[in-house]
């Protein structure tokens, strides 16, 4: 899967018998925030740190920063940089091996779930990372993610959030309302599609996440959930049965015809043949002109690269009618503490990552690292506000403020407050991963949308196999 995407990694299931003893260490004592080693206790030696920002620039600009790091503190780090599908597969091999790094950055949510449930995860040292920073300098949303009962699994660093891109020039030409409930989505894409426009174009892809990503995105704007607390496979509940209605009307007679992709959907979007899309906060750079590889191409843009950023709306929760307390579908990076031979070396860069290498670490991707650490204690919103000027873009580097109005950069910068995701608040987060993984759900979208199955079928499908998944768990 691309990495401009994100990915939820499961771990196999051969890591579940491993018989390894990783000792639980402790992180050290309160210290200033500022990522220095008071905050871990004597810290000093040397750290493993993995990390899936491997692509080039990334690795470098992080590597920049770990050397800053080691300047204050005297704390060495030996940075490897790892691919999103690789990751399983070195946690099996090294957890045999005895052989884990000290830290884990930019992995999942689901992964680290399931981390912690082979015991894998440094519990104390995380929350000393948190009780340094200061638990109210967080989103509340994030922290919520990445915490099973009293343990606080990881420190939450960014995120990126799924979003429905609309035509705002569209949509006020023909008195449309923005598309913020099920309602008012699927009216808009009626009306829009004409002409040899498509209303919407939204995945179908059987063999994608991102096909299950954009159906959880609406699914949770309904109140529609994965599994319930008992836990019960919900798949099939009304609430669902509503998204799997929606999603259906919309891929199959309001988005253009044929398997729809991740690629595909943005081009068509790109192209002005569509007037929505779902896509992940990745794609504002790219509808800025900003990345010479997925330029662009209506009408307007050739003489304006950035004429569609700058025409286009987004919203981040479509309200469904059982959407009380509606969320919004999200990644979040996170840095993960393991069981290692330096807690006091990981919690001193940790805290360092997220305070005084924190902007330079959002630095790299802006466009999909918001940041869910808000700010320090000195400014509640010392971080919202740099990352708000930082430079986005790939080939050509501007900030989104330079392209994108105040209103929706709010919007962006308010998905911590909302985010949400199937599983992880039941304690579930094993299950997502195999759910995840296996696909079950893009492949009954899939089939949906191309007519072999019934709403009512799809959902049935995609219920009976998470219920499997869910009692081989048990």
């Amino acid at each position: 899967m691309s990495h401009r995407r994100g990915r939820t990694l499961v771990l196999p299931a051969a890591v579940a018998g491993v018989a390894v003893v990783l000792a639980a260490c402790s992180g050290g004592g309160e210290g200033d925030d500022g990522g220095t080693a008071d905050g871990g206790g004597e810290a000093g030696g040397t750290i493993t740190v993995w990390t899936m920002e491997s692509l080039p620039d990334r690795f470098q600009a992080t590597q920049e920063i770990a050397a800053a790091f080691t300047e204050e503190t005297g704390v060495k780090v030996d940075l490897v940089g790892i691919e999103d599908a690789q990751a399983p597969q070195l946690i099996q091999s090294n957890a045999l091996s005895g052989d884990l790094p000290d830290v884990m950055a930019s992995f999942p949510l689901a992964l680290v779930h399931q981390m912690a449930s082979l015991d894998m995860v440094d519990t104390e040292t995380t929350q000393a990372v948190l009780d340094t920073l200061g638990e109210d300098t967080f989103d509340p949303a994030a922290l919520e993610l990445t915490r099973q009962g009293e343990d606080q699994l990881s420190i939450p660093s960014d995120g990126w959030s799924q979003i429905l891109v609309y035509r705002k020039d569209l949509f006020e030409a023909a008195g449309l309302e923005p598309p913020t409930t099920y309602a008012a989505l699927e009216e808009a894409a009626q009306a829009l599609t004409t002409g040899g426009q498509f209303g919407i174009t939204i995945a179908t892809d059987a063999s994608d996440v991102f096909t299950q990503q954009s159906f959880e995105a609406l699914a949770l704007g309904n109140g529609c959930q994965l599994v319930d607390d008992t836990p019960e496979v919900t798949l099939a509940d009304d609430a669902c049965q509503e998204t799997f209605r929606l999603y259906d009307a919309l891929g199959s007679d309001l988005s253009p015809a044929g398997t729809q992709t991740v690629d595909s959907t943005r081009a068509a979007y790109f192209a002005g043949q569509a007037a929505m899309v779902m896509w992940s906060t990745y794609i504002l750079d790219e509808m800025a002109g900003l990345r010479n590889d997925a330029l662009p191409t209506c009408p307007e843009c050739a003489a304006d690269p950035a004429w569609l950023a700058q025409n286009s709306g987004v919203v981040t929760t479509i309200e469904g009618p059982d959407g009380e307390d509606a969320g919004s579908y999200g990644e979040i990076a996170n840095w993960v503490a393991i069981n290692g031979d330096n807690p006091e070396g990981a919690q001193a860069f940790i805290e360092y990552m997220m305070s005084t290498g924190y902007t330079d670490w959002l630095a790299m991707a802006p466009e999909g690292k918001f940041p869910m650490r808000t700010g320090d204690q000195d400014n509640p919103s010392a971080f919202t506000d740099a990352w708000a000027d930082l430079d986005a873009g790939v080939d050509t580097r501007a900030p989104l403020s330079d392209f994108y109005d105040e209103q929706t950069l709010d919007i962006l910068t308010s998905v911590g407050e909302t985010i949400d995701r199937w599983a992880l608040p039941q304690g579930q987060g094993p299950l997502l991963g195999s759910f995840t993984a296996e696909l079950p759900l893009a492949g009954a979208i899939s089939d949906m949308t191309a007519g072999s199955l019934s709403p009512d079928q799809a959902a049935e499908q995609a219920a009976d196999a998470a219920t499997e998944m869910l009692q081989r768990q048990q």
